[in-house]
């Protein structure tokens, strides 16, 4: 290698040389500065069962898993020791939330932090099942906890994030960073497909008029009828969400006298009625979220009385908290179709009415597209809007 030299104006007061090198030289010296770009995959759980799908998702990509340890303390802190180096690499953080959702938020942005203090140049996050999305609305005087959660996840270094099925798709709006909202419907239609017998003769039902946009999307796909449950029980979440209650029930009389607000009356909640025919059909409730079963423990009962003589419930997350299972068993219906974005064995073996579908295979595909700069249209075709 020849090394040239040649006098060059200074840059500062003091007299400076400019060092020319050759071309096999200075690809050299560009090589040995810049890192090697490269992608790895950390699970940020501290329970075992929870780190099931990252390890599903790194078999599908071929990658091994991070090295990193995520415990409790005694006094019940988090702590997370990542054993490799992260130094200009892209890190995907894989998260699936278990019962214990506050913890797990704590993991995930404790390990997060921890990665931007060791220099890694892009934080991702995979939350397939993004927690508190059922806080994105304020109810009387509440907050709004998803955009909170948003801001934490931002502070804490993350710069980009998958998930999938988010409650309210308007969500994505709280990052100040790129969200991928992925969707399970391809799956979970393809499971009625090829494990319902005679889905021909199915109805696709939603439990309620808010859930008739997401049915008439798998009902159009599916090429099948659809049936809506019309009304409440009383004290459901929707009770709280537009704050029928919040106004005072009585006109208030101080202030300015000459100001008169017209009376809020409180709505009337029609009785339960399905609109569709299901009789001699198949009934298939579709949704996002399955947590409290009583909800679809009812529906499955108006419809067994409307004629259904098959009830199936689809949805993205099974979170199915406290006597789910138990509930779902006793009930009318006949099988709970859930992804594995949310742990659930101990619920499966609980009741064998829960079926899993796999969804590791679109997520591992999101990450290999991301990281190769690849477009991400291609895991949305042929999804519909309210999907």
């Amino acid at each position: 290698v020849i090394h040239c030299y040649a006098k060059a104006k200074p840059v500062s007061s003091t007299e400076g040389y400019l060092v020319i090198l050759s071309h096999s030289a200075a690809k050299c010296a560009t090589t040995m500065n810049v890192p090697k770009s490269g992608y790895r995959v950390f699970s940020a759980n501290s329970s075992a069962a929870c780190t099931e799908l990252a390890k599903k998702i790194t078999e599908r990509l071929g990658v091994e898993l991070g090295k990193s340890v995520v415990f409790q303390e005694p006094n019940r802190e988090t702590r997370v020791d990542v054993k490799e180096s992260v130094r200009g690499q892209t890190i995907f953080i894989i998260q699936t939330i278990p019962r214990d959702v506050n913890t797990a938020i704590m993991e995930l942005l404790v390990m997060a932090y921890a990665l931007k203090t060791s220099c890694a140049k892009n934080i991702i996050g995979v939350i397939p099942y993004f927690p508190y999305s059922k806080q994105c609305k304020m109810r009387k005087r509440g907050s709004i906890v998803c955009k909170l959660l948003a801001s934490m996840l931002a502070k804490a270094g993350l710069t980009h994030i998958i998930t999938m099925d988010l409650h309210q798709k308007e969500i994505q709006g709280f990052f100040s960073f790129p969200v991928d909202n992925l969707r399970a419907s391809p799956f979970l239609i393809q499971y009625i497909q090829e494990e319902i017998p005679d889905y021909r003769n199915a109805i696709i039902v939603a439990k309620s008029p808010a859930a008739a946009k997401r049915a008439q999307s798998y009902a159009e796909r599916l090429r099948l009828g659809l049936a809506v449950i019309h009304g409440e029980a009383q004290c459901s979440e929707s009770d709280m969400a537009d704050g029928r209650h919040s106004p005072p029930c009585v006109r208030n009389t101080t202030g300015h006298t000459g100001l008169e607000l017209p009376l809020m009356m409180a709505k009337e909640k029609p009785p339960i009625t399905v609109v569709g025919d299901v009789g001699g059909r198949i009934a298939i409730i579709v949704d996002d979220i399955i947590d409290d079963v009583g909800d679809f423990v009812a529906a499955a009962e108006i419809l067994k009385e409307r004629g259904a003589y098959k009830i199936y419930i689809m949805a993205t997350h099974g979170l199915l908290s406290a006597d789910a299972p138990r509930l779902i068993e006793e009930s009318a219906i006949d099988e709970v179709v859930v992804t594995n974005t949310v742990p659930h064995e101990v619920q499966k073996l609980q009741c064998p009415k829960i079926k899993t579908v796999d969804v590791s295979m679109i997520l591992a595909e999101a990450i290999r597209r991301i990281h190769n700069g690849e477009s991400m249209a291609y895991l949305f075709r042929n999804i519909a809007v309210d999907d």
